[in-house]
């Protein structure tokens, strides 16, 4: 495949994608179009771990500072499959898995300076765990509990959104706030960070956020994980051109990059971050990459793609190559990797332990939660419902 585009148009014959069901051809075209992500693919670590040169993006990286992406990777890996696996023991109420992700999620992250502000929507686990949110706290949410027990501004990481898209516009306005209190263009600038998938780009909320920050030069980078499904929508199916070229129709830059890399991604994160910081915003980031578990723990992924799809994406691992490399490279040994897995189990045991000892909130919760003062309706509301619920006291019910 020589250009993107040649991933996106059916050949001569082939029927349009918009029957009920995608055909082989369209299956198999798909499969080969994910497998190579167009000419402007930004990449710096190949699948193989060979670290390759690009003319407009690289990065200067120290063992310690791989060692520490590669750890970081594997922890938020290892959080994902015990919450995956305490959802199917009936311990959350569901989970979004982000296995694949990762590479796209550490690299933004550890992209972002203390002062940066992110808008994640329901997956970005790995860009919480950068902003210093421990998966416990995300665990809560799943488990019911609470609505996100971390602090947004202390941690610059806004609570999870899970209305599809709607963060975009909440991270387009507080954007324009930041260029509005004149917090670009100096040494203490400050730049938004703004996460969501494939899909969230076919709603509407996501296109008035281009619309905003173009209009307005916010400092707003829009990082969109195309993992190549939207739930059971191929990527295909919804655009006919390749996501960062959308862009272009908005007056501001797009770009791809291999999201299974995070040598890449931290470049090209960090570029774009800047790019704000000094007033050239807002930019697009498509990070190319792929989802290998369900999209959430409500859904059968077997129902709607090919098993030779996540094979082949297997080898694309975000974890294993930049292990190969560090090998390569003689940066670390056994020794190192033996220590990460166990700081990983030590981990989850911890996480295990947390999320099955997580009390049970009250129920005067519902009304003390949700406005910032009472009033007397809602009070009397409160004393009506607490007193018949304190009813069935000792009683089943």
């Amino acid at each position: 495949m020589s250009s993107p585009e040649k991933w996106t148009h059916p050949g001569p014959g082939s029927p349009p994608a918009t029957a009920a069901k995608p055909t082989a051809e369209q299956v198999i075209a798909g499969l080969r179009a994910t497998d190579e992500g167009g000419a402007d693919l930004v990449q710096l670590l190949t699948p193989e771990g060979e670290r390759v040169q690009h003319p407009d993006f690289d990065i200067d990286i120290t063992a310690e500072e791989l060692r520490g992406l590669y750890r970081d990777m594997v922890l938020v890996r290892r959080a994902d499959r015990e919450a995956n696996a305490l959802q199917r023991k009936g311990e959350l109420g569901l989970w979004v898995p982000l296995l694949g992700q990762e590479a796209a999620q550490i690299g933004a992250g550890r992209a972002l300076r203390p002062m940066d502000m992110a808008f994640p929507s329901y997956r970005e686990h790995g860009v919480a765990w950068c902003r210093g949110i421990k998966p416990g706290q995300i665990l809560s949410m799943f488990r019911g509990t609470d609505n996100g027990s971390w602090d947004p501004v202390e941690h610059r990481f806004h609570p999870y959104t899970i209305v599809i898209g709607n963060q975009v516009l909440n991270a387009a306005g507080y954007a324009m706030g930041q260029k509005f209190d004149g917090k670009v263009g100096d040494a203490d600038s400050e730049a938004t960070m703004v996460f969501f998938g494939d899909g969230a780009t076919s709603q509407g909320d996501v296109h008035e956020g281009f619309v905003w920050a173009a209009v307005y030069d916010a400092p707003l980078v829009f990082f969109c994980q195309n993992n190549q499904w939207a739930i059971s929508e191929p990527t295909e199916r919804q655009s006919r051109l390749p996501l960062y070229q959308r862009a272009r129709g908005y007056g501001f830059p797009g770009i791809r990059v291999d999201g299974n890399d995070v040598l890449a991604t931290l470049a090209v994160a960090r570029w774009a971050l800047e790019e704000c910081r000094q007033g050239n915003g807002p930019i697009l980031i498509e990070a190319f990459t792929y989802r290998m578990d369900a999209h959430t723990t409500s859904d059968d992924p077997s129902r709607y793609r090919l098993s030779d799809e996540l094979e082949l994406w297997k080898l694309k691992d975000p974890i294993e190559r930049v292990k190969v490399h560090l090998v390569k490279q003689q940066w670390a040994d056994q020794e190192f990797f033996d220590s990460v897995e166990a700081d990983a189990e030590r981990m989850a045991i911890e996480l295990r332990e947390h999320c099955v000892t997580l009390p049970d909130p009250s129920t005067e919760r519902i009304f003390s939660q949700v406005y910032a003062e009472g009033n007397p309706v809602l009070e009397a509301q409160r004393d009506e419902f607490l007193a018949y619920h304190a009813g069935f006291a000792g009683g089943e019910h």
